[in-house]
């Protein structure tokens, strides 16, 4: 019904010549309200195609158990690019790395001590294979084979950056095809001798990936592919923020020309960001430093400083890039849809207040065990867990010291606070212990599994043991806390509680029309929102993320509940929505 093929250096598309100029966006990372908004723009920009990764984590939050609607419904999203002419490539991994939480794999993988993810490991390829089967079916009638907008589809990710398994990406390629995929396969790499000699297949279309110097990296390129067409897969005209380091940004006309000299060497694109959207909830990924190991946990905004920001509004770099493309193609008036309303509410003040300690048995179930066991091996995958034991130690003070935590832990002694334990720090700190018996917790969160390098495989809480002194510390009492339902707490109204214990504030607003905003919390610690039962993800006062992007789809029109944990407590009663991002 359809053709898209590669014919010499260049593409036909139903037989006419066809040059692929695509934006990344994740239907994931997107309310799906949205979804024509954000492609009507993309093509309002002149580009063709959009590309998406699908993140396996969102379709199979439990083994076998698949989840293929709302924010998860890719055939919708796929579906409503071809009711607007524009083609797509699907990256279906199963790896994504796309700074999104273990890469896009699902942390149930890791329940498996002897797991290795990313090679023919046979208990991975079984996970795979069940994903593939269930994800697949549903892609292949939007192939352009069969009439879809499907033209093409990667197999694996960056396999390059990673590893070394050639037998497991034809593998993939093999059962790809098994399935019934027709539409032409490729692998993208960086543009390196390394990457391009560990991540490619013979007889599989290579891309490149890289933010400048188009000519250099293409030529490294032409010397593993001579006579095919040019692709520059993740044009990375941004970046992303870790917690505590400087926001990044990249000058508007410098990445424009970054563009024109991938377009003037006739070759095809993929920008990478066109929009990032937000990874909502507890679904930032994380890297750890190449040389260091150190731990780097991504902010929950995927803004990229994309051509399209955040909450989808064109930016300066949105029209350089749409002044670049029509200068090698021939582009009509742009027609953009009608901006999104905004939303500016003064203080909303909280009311309700649900201490952590006293809403344990309705967050979670607690298993026993002779030494602290991961978050995976306790069947959990987000979120915190509240790991208690009991001791006898005499009075005064005394260090406590654990082994590993990934990734941060703030430690009680019978219930006070008594410090914080963070991955990359002194894992001890010295507590007064008032002599005969005590509690000692840890609430260990997990800030976001590496979506990227060698340490890819990050289990989450405690990992080894824990002890007061130069003892051991046994029996342990672990609560899942994965924060799943907020609308099961016990509420009451604020009292005479200590306010520097993590526990939930709640506050009811009412809206009178829902406009796009941001919530604001400053003067809070650290925690997490919720609006409406929805996680709109986390806050930290080390910054550089100040505001969580709320999407008017969640407001109603009416009363709305807000809920916020806050980990170490905050004599604020307020937060507030405002209409802007302020400043990063």
């Amino acid at each position: 019904m359809g053709d898209f093929r590669i014919e010499g250096d260049g593409f036909l598309l139903n037989g006419r010549p066809f040059r692929i100029l695509s934006g990344a966006m994740h239907y994931f990372r997107i309310p799906p309200a949205y979804w024509e908004d954000r492609l009507r723009k993309l093509q309002a920009m002149g580009l063709n195609t959009v590309e998406t990764y699908v993140a396996w984590n969102m379709h199979e939050p439990r083994p076998g158990q698949f989840d293929f609607d709302g924010m998860a419904d890719l055939v919708r999203f796929v579906e409503t690019a071809q009711a607007l002419g524009l083609y797509v490539i699907v990256r279906p991994g199963p790896f994504i790395c796309a700074e999104w939480e273990f890469g896009g794999l699902p942390a149930w993988l890791l329940a498996d001590p002897d797991m290795e993810v990313r090679c023919c490991y046979p208990p991975y390829l079984a996970a795979v294979r069940r994903f593939y089967e269930a994800l697949l079916p549903r892609l292949l009638p939007l192939q352009i084979q069969r009439g879809g907008p499907v033209i093409a589809m990667q197999v694996e990710n960056e396999y390059g950056s990673y590893g070394s398994d050639q037998a497991y990406l034809a593998w993939l390629r093999g059962l790809m095809l098994e399935l019934g995929v027709e539409t032409l396969l490729f692998t993208s790499d960086g543009a390196t001798d390394h990457m391009l000699t560990h991540g490619t297949l013979d007889g599989v279309w290579k891309t490149a990936n890289f933010g400048s110097r188009a000519d250099g990296e293409f030529a490294t390129l032409r010397r593993y592919q001579p006579d095919a067409p040019l692709m520059c897969m993740e044009f990375w005209n941004g970046w992303f923020d870790h917690w505590g380091e400087p926001h990044h940004t990249r000058d508007a006309e410098d990445a424009a020309a970054a563009l024109d000299e991938i377009l003037a060497a006739g070759a095809s694109v993929n920008v990478y960001m066109f929009h990032g959207g937000t990874s909502f909830g507890f679904m930032n990924g994380a890297n750890t430093d190449l040389e260091t190991r150190r731990y780097q946990p991504t902010v929950n905004s995927y803004d990229y400083d994309a051509p399209l920001s955040e909450d989808g509004q064109p930016t300066a770099k949105y029209h350089a890039f749409r002044r670049v493309i029509g200068k090698h193609v021939d582009l009509p008036p742009p027609v953009l849809p009608a901006p999104v309303p905004r939303l500016d509410l003064g203080a909303i003040r909280f009311a309700d207040y649900a201490a952590l300690a006293d809403n344990l048995v309705r967050l979670g179930t607690a298993i026993e065990a002779a030494a602290p066991r991961s978050m995976e091996a306790l069947g959990q995958s987000y979120g915190y867990t509240l790991y208690r034991t009991r001791a006898r130690h005499p009075a005064g003070t005394v260090r406590l010291s654990a082994e590993r935590v990934h990734d941060r832990a703030q430690v009680f002694v019978d219930g006070v606070p008594a410090g914080v334990l963070e991955r990359d720090g002194d894992l001890a700190i010295d507590v007064e212990l008032p002599g005969g018996p005590c509690v000692i917790e840890l609430l260990v969160e997990n800030q976001g599994r590496v979506n990227y390098g060698p340490d890819l495989q990050d289990r989450k809480g405690l990992l080894g043991w824990v002890r007061l002194g130069i003892n051991k510390l046994y029996h342990w009492e672990m609560i899942p806390l994965p924060l799943c339902h907020p609308d099961v707490l016990d509420f009451g109204a604020y009292g005479g509680e200590p306010m520097d214990r993590p526990g939930f504030h709640r506050a009811a607003f009412d809206v009178a029309a829902p406009g796009d905003c941001f919530l604001d919390l400053s003067g809070w610690t650290k925690g997490v929102a919720w609006l409406n039962g929805f996680n709109l993800g986390r806050y930290w006062e080390r910054g550089p993320q100040r505001r969580l992007y709320v999407p008017a789809p969640l407001l109603k029109r009416g009363r709305n509940e807000l809920i916020v944990f806050e980990q170490h407590g905050s004599a604020c009663r307020t937060a507030a929505l405002h209409a802007d991002r302020g400043e990063a």
